[in-house]
This record gives structure tokens, C-alpha cells and sequence, in this order.
């Protein structure tokens, strides 16, 4: 029995730079056929994605590893559309951005086409105008802008998900309110757009986690003062915290939760000195004169938002002690922080880091 053919150099090479992909016409330049390819996918050597799309079992493997499996699905259903007119779009696209998603949202490929309307098995097109100024080439992906990505998903996602969305993309520096406003006057008789106009009004580039954007509109929806975000505390012409809200009248700062940093090793520390590292920065504080509020997930629930709200009133309404010799400085941006920067289609990841 004849062993399954492997890919030939010529053919390997370029789908590095598409996650492996390949198809039946790469191959028959190349010879080989249709028997061939049958035992190939027959043995699993080849994996069929999709009629005529293929990934080797090993670089299906490697995909599944780095959790790249909606970029190759995205790959696999350009390629087999073959239309140069359709872009990753909505949902796929903010996924290909490296922004947060809802874990709700379905989970099919979207592309948006200027020309027709389509949907098929695992995929959805819809129709809609596509300027050439929101239309981007990222490695293998050709997809909307950022700009234009948020607001197309703010048009359908809850409200949450759709300011922190666009709070990421202009944290990042993927985007710029300039760059949205155009987008919203161009979509101005779009179906739903209302929702995104409110998101990119509600939208603060400031925040570093999706637990801040929630956040602060929980305390906008409960009512409460708004605090300034991301402000740095020094005390002796040295940094000693950047919270992620202060009430300077107050002296009270606010610090939006996450367990992940608890759960692994964050900037070369652990775990535990990572939490080690918290309280001694915040006693520091403390005798200073600085009242923290610690706000987690579960806070923010329904259930659990009066208690928020007497919390944050009481701690505002008593004044605490004076803060002494403690210098604030408010950001006029924030610093992305997160590993998350989107993904580019190469399946040796290249380190591009888009944005700031």
C-alpha cells in the first residue's frame, strides 16, 4: 500500500501564511489528484474543512493548541467562496482584533459583500456598502476596519459588550473617535445604529478590562458620582498604584477585580506574590489616608448591585481620613495591558502587535 502523499514544498510554503489551508486547485498544479487526495483524508493525514479546502492533521493540531480554530473556519470559507468582494466581518472580525466578544454570540463566520446577500452552511453574508477606508488587510484575513467593526457589532450586541468593544479598540489604538464618527455618519439610515451611536458615546478608551467598562456603567446606571479612571497615585516622586477609578474629594479609590491574575503568573510574578504584591502596595496607601473599594464580577450582578450601591455611597458619604502627602495624576489614556492583540492568519504567529 501506497503511503499518503505529502504536500509538495511549493504548495506547503504559502499556506504557512493562511494556517495551512490549502485546496484542491493548490494541489492539482502540482499533480496530484483526486485518488491521492481521497487517501490522504481517508488515513487522516489531511483533514477536508470544507468541499475542495484542506489542513494537514498536524497543522489542524496546532491551530487547536493556540485557539486560532475561528480564524481557520474564517480562512477555510473565503477561500472556498472564492469572492474577492466579501470581507470578514461583525463578530469574526473583532474576533481576528483580538476584542471581546460576547460568549453568547454564534458561533458562525460572518463577512459582509457590497454586492449580494448569502448564508451557508457555517457562514453568513450579509449585504451592505463597504467603503474602501473600512476595508483592511491583516496577514491571511481581509476584513473590516476596526472602526468599522465595533460599530457594526454595537448595532447587534448588548450594550456592555458593545461600549467595551469599542473601549478596547480605542485602547489599543486600533481606532480614534474621528475614525468612528465617520463610520456613524455613513451608516446614519442603517437599521439599529441608534445602539451604536449610544455605545461610542458611552465608549471610554481609558478602561483596561471588559470588568472596567462594565463597571463603570454599572455605577452610571445605580447613579453614583462618576469617578476619574486610571489614576496614578505617587507618593515621595514614586509611582506606587494606578487604580482604576478615584474620587479625589474622597480620597477613595475604586479597583475593578478579575480573579485571572490570582490564577496565573502575570509580568514574571506567580499567583501568590501577585497578590502578595496588592496588599502591600494598598497598606502602603492606607496609611496615607487612601480607602480602597474592591468591586468583583459578582458584584456587579443584578442581584448584588444595591449592596454596591450602599457600599460606595457610605464610603463617600463619611470622607474618611485626609489623604496626606499622596499626589494623584490622571491618565489621559490608558495602557493596554493584555496579550490578547487579534491574530493575523500566519501559522507561525508573527509578533506584530497591532496598535499601540
Amino acid at each position: 500500500m501506497l503511503s499518503p502523499p505529502r504536500l509538495p514544498l511549493s504548495v506547503d510554503a504559502p499556506v504557512r501564511h493562511r494556517l495551512g489551508i490549502f485546496t484542491t486547485a493548490d494541489l492539482a498544479a502540482r499533480g496530484i489528484g483526486e485518488s491521492e487526495i481521497r487517501s490522504a483524508v481517508r488515513t487522516g493525514t489531511w483533514v477536508r474543512l470544507r468541499t475542495g479546502v484542506f489542513v494537514t492533521a498536524d497543522d489542524l493540531a496546532e491551530v487547536e493548541r493556540t485557539d486560532r480554530r475561528p480564524g481557520l473556519d474564517a480562512l477555510a470559507v473565503v477561500v472556498g467562496l472564492d469572492r474577492r468582494s466579501a470581507v470578514l466581518s461583525g463578530s469574526t472580525a473583532a474576533w481576528m482584533w483580538g476584542l471581546p466578544r460576547p460568549l453568547s454570540e454564534p458561533a458562525h463566520v460572518q463577512l459582509t459583500d457590497p454586492q449580494r446577500w448569502r448564508r451557508g452552511r457555517g457562514w453568513l453574508m450579509t449585504r451592505a456598502a463597504l467603503p474602501d477606508d473600512e476595508v483592511t488587510v491583516r496577514g491571511a484575513y481581509r476584513a473590516t476596519t476596526a472602526a468599522r467593526t465595533v460599530i457594526d457589532v454595537a448595532r447587534a450586541w448588548p450594550e456592555v459588550h458593545a461600549v467595551a468593544a469599542i473601549d478596547a479598540a480605542l485602547l489599543r489604538g486600533l481606532t480614534t473617535r474621528e475614525e468612528l464618527a465617520r463610520v456613524l455618519e455613513r451608516q446614519a439610515r442603517v437599521a439599529g445604529v441608534p445602539r451604536s451611536v449610544r455605545a461610542v458615546e458611552l465608549a471610554d478608551g481609558r478602561a483596561e478590562s471588559w470588568l472596567e467598562t462594565w463597571g463603570r456603567l454599572t455605577f452610571a446606571a445605580l447613579r453614583l458620582p462618576p469617578f476619574v479612571p486610571q489614576v496614578e497615585l505617587w507618593v515621595d516622586e514614586r509611582l506606587v498604584k494606578v487604580v482604576d477609578g478615584w474620587y479625589p474629594g474622597a480620597g477613595l479609590a475604586i479597583e475593578f477585580d478579575g480573579r485571572v491574575k490570582y490564577r496565573r503568573a502575570r509580568y514574571g510574578r506567580t499567583p501568590e506574590e501577585e497578590l502578595w504584591r496588592e496588599k502591600r502596595t494598598e497598606d502602603e496607601l492606607r496609611s496615607f489616608g487612601v480607602r480602597f473599594v474592591r468591586v468583583t464580577a459578582e458584584d456587579l450582578r443584578p442581584d448584588r448591585r444595591p449592596d454596591l450601591d450602599r457600599l460606595v455611597r457610605r464610603q463617600l458619604s463619611n470622607g474618611g481620613s485626609r489623604v496626606r502627602d499622596v499626589v494623584e495624576v490622571p491618565r489621559a489614556e490608558g495602557r493596554w495591558r493584555g496579550d490578547a492583540a487579534g491574530d493575523d492568519g500566519w501559522l507561525p504567529r508573527a509578533d506584530d502587535r497591532v496598535g499601540r
